[in-house]
């Protein structure tokens, strides 16, 4: 059939089985809104490109599915480029399509026109700049196959308006075949041997999760793993959920603000079976120290992530899911040990924990009290910040998919977008932020958004009127020098909300914390509680930046 290069775009994300885009049009990118028209694809207007990206990204993260966004050239498409960064730090599956000026014009600075080939480079998995309009049905079912595949990442597609104008010959591709990208999934049979054989010999072994668990739909697979093998399990920040936070086996998150519990267990278990992780430098604290009493075998679909920071003694390149299954067929059970009470002993004595009061609103309870309100049966989406640590430390996520935040590259604002994406993805489940004064600030006007569209998503900030996370570090290591962290001119959130048409409430009290909540949870639309918190509250364990885990500081009193 003929079709214009613009129709066979949105004939290709069709066929890819794509219903949902977030973006905004532009000149350059005219042609594809106005082939979408006729599409059945909905489109989401979103108030800024970052949000397209962050939103789909959202989307990705909640469902497992490649979500896209689009937008114009020159400033559109350079908008996208943080939500991008976002996605290809943390592996996920997203699909950018940019308009581009016209091919005659490329390189004679042109209105609106910026090389996004060569900007979105490093942060993108692929990209592509297409000039032959007749490429476009190979390169979109490329771009969504190196997108979910393998390690999963972000693809951008940059389209110039003169080829989305031409009229091509739609030819359906029969598959995707692309030399030098071969990714491998099965594991070697011989290390899988020697990993089995290692957990057998271990006298303190412990699973470490990252978030290719979630990425590969591994979850099951590691709780029979650590079920079978009694396993003590501690996963990273982006892979909360893919063990369940109530689990007897699980010590919590690791790292810079993770649980003694994990810390110690780093410090002194003589085997790390370290599955869809990548030892980031927040994880692992200082490299040079980390875990230096254990041998290390480290199951990852990149084969650049195997070693890269810490030496694996056994090496399996393989994608988790895969990994894990293959470890199943051939570990032994082991009984409980004196290694699993001496777990627990370390977890009933430094649980996480914060002073109550009946005066000033802590934030910990605040986490604590929606985890209560919603059952914990919420997706919850956050931004960056001390919010999120707490998010992280008191809500606890039995289910993968159902924590969303930005990990690698710590990516203030990217709450409110992704929990949009987040219900569009999941409209069965109540979607709740938890967000900071700062972080929310960044991409608030996203709120038009949520109700121009009917999202019922829940938010709650916990304003202490600081950049907090920033405010910590000064108060502890540059003798409370205050600079530009003081957010005390910001807006009354409530307010702000209905100006948007969105209800809010302003809480001060901490008796009215779990009213205002059930009142929140319990409206049919989009919720705003701004809770007035403890300025000088602090997250604690916490290990300095560049130290190794056995300097945590488990508590600032």
């Amino acid at each position: 059939m003929e079709l214009t290069g613009a129709q066979a775009v949105v004939e290709s994300l069709k066929r890819e089985g794509v219903d949902l885009v977030f973006g905004i049009p532009g000149g350059a990118v005219l042609p594809i809104y106005d082939a979408l028209v006729d599409s059945g694809i909905r489109h989401v207007l979103v108030r800024h490109e970052q949000a397209a990206a962050h939103a789909a990204d959202g989307y990705a993260r909640a469902s497992g599915r490649v979500g896209v966004c689009l937008a114009t050239s020159g400033p559109g498409a350079t908008n996208l480029v943080t939500g991008l960064c976002t996605a290809h730090m943390d592996s996920v599956p997203v699909v950018a399509i940019t308009g581009q000026v016209p091919r005659s014009v490329i390189g004679t600075d042109a209105f609106q026109e910026a090389d996004v080939w060569g900007v979105t480079m490093p942060v993108t998995k692929h990209n592509y700049l297409v000039k032959d309009s007749r490429a476009l049905p190979r390169v979109l079912k490329e771009a969504f196959y190196i997108a979910r595949s393998g390690r999963p990442g972000p693809v951008l597609v940059d389209i110039p308006r003169d080829v989305q104008n031409e009229t091509i010959p739609y030819e359906v591709p029969e598959g995707v075949s692309l030399r030098g990208y071969k990714p491998v999934t099965a594991p070697h049979a011989i290390q899988v041997r020697r990993a089995a054989e290692a957990i057998a010999r271990a006298g303190r072994p412990m699973l470490y999760a990252g978030g290719g668990v979630i990425g590969a739909g591994a979850h099951r697979e590691l709780v029979a793993l650590a079920e079978r093998c009694q396993l003590p399990v501690t996963t990273t920040l982006m892979a909360l959920g893919a063990f369940p936070g109530d689990h007897p086996l699980f010590m919590g998150m690791p790292g810079m603000h993770g649980s003694v519990c994990a810390v110690r267990a780093f410090t002194e278990a003589d085997l790390i079976v370290a599955v869809g992780a990548r030892f980031d430098d927040r994880v692992t604290g200082k490299p040079d120290e980390f875990a230096r009493q254990a041998r290390i075998i480290h199951v990852d679909i990149d084969a650049a992530e195997v070693g890269k920071i810490v030496d694996a003694h056994i090496p399996i390149v393989a994608d988790a899911r895969a990994g894990l299954q293959a470890l199943l067929e051939v570990v032994e059970p082991r009984p409980r040990s004196e290694w699993n009470d001496r777990v627990d002993g370390w977890k009933s004595a430094h649980p996480f924990s914060y002073a109550p009061s009946d005066t000033d609103i802590r934030p910990q309870a605040v986490v604590e009290a929606v985890y209560r309100a919603t059952g914990g049966n919420a997706i919850v989406a956050t931004g960056v910040g001390q919010h999120q640590m707490w998010a992280a430390q008191y809500y606890r996520f039995r289910e993968p998919r159902t924590f969303l935040t930005s990990g690698g590259l710590g990516t203030m604002g990217f709450g409110l977008p992704a929990a949009m994406g987040a219900w569009f993805a999941r409209p069965d489940r109540t979607v709740v932020l938890i967000d900071g004064d700062g972080s929310f600030q960044m991409t608030l006007q996203e709120l038009a958004t949520v109700v121009e569209y009917g999202i019922p998503v829940k938010v709650f900030i916990l304003n202490n009127q600081n950049l907090g996370m920033v405010r910590q570090w000064q108060q502890l290591f540059y003798q409370r020098r205050y600079s530009a962290v003081n957010l005390a001119a910001s807006p009354d959130f409530a307010r702000v909300a209905g100006a948007f048409g969105v209800s809010g409430r302003r809480v001060t009290d901490p008796a009215h914390v779990e009213p205002a909540l059930r009142w929140a949870l319990a409206e049919p639309g989009p919720v705003v509680l701004d809770f007035i918190v403890r300025e000088e509250e602090n997250v604690y364990p916490m290990v300095p930046a560049g130290a190794p885990l056995t300097r945590q500081i488990e508590t600032g009193e």
